[in-house]
């Protein structure tokens, strides 16, 4: 198993032992919306190896009341047992639009700065070794 499979591996089912069922909407955030939107698709494969019904979108919606009315209602409106994953730039864990998801993922590259709101942390310097950090100060 790969660096990143297992890496998607065990955020899959963290998500799930909190998040098993219902409509239930995952963040992933970075510096850079297309590190972002590659993350999304690569965790929605692993959703869906599990037979877990997932999409993942990078909507255009500038503010948070645009998100929600096009991205999020819609989806928890329809009421699936599924996951939507929502890629995008740093503005999906600003104050406005964090408290819209379950679970987050911040990713960081370099010496970019960890976003302290997020469920998880990855780190991407290294595409094909991705890793979990942990933003503690213990």
């Amino acid at each position: 198993m790969s660096a990143e499979s297992s890496l998607l591996s065990e955020i899959v089912d963290e998500f799930l032992r909190s998040y098993a069922h219902g409509s239930r909407l995952l963040a992933v955030s970075s510096p850079d919306a297309e590190r972002s939107t590659a993350f999304a698709t690569a965790l929605s494969a692993a959703f869906a190896e599990r037979q877990i019904s997932t999409t993942a979108v990078t909507p255009n919606a500038p503010d948070a009341d645009t998100l929600r009315s096009r991205v999020v209602a819609p989806f928890r409106d329809a009421g699936a047992d599924a996951v939507l994953i929502v890629a995008g730039d740093e503005g999906l864990l600003d104050a406005t639009r964090r408290g819209m998801w379950h679970f987050s993922v911040w990713l960081l590259a370099g010496s970019e700065e960890p976003h302290d709101e997020a469920t998880v942390l990855v780190d991407v310097s290294d595409p094909q070794h991705p890793f979990r950090r942990f933003a503690d100060s213990c």
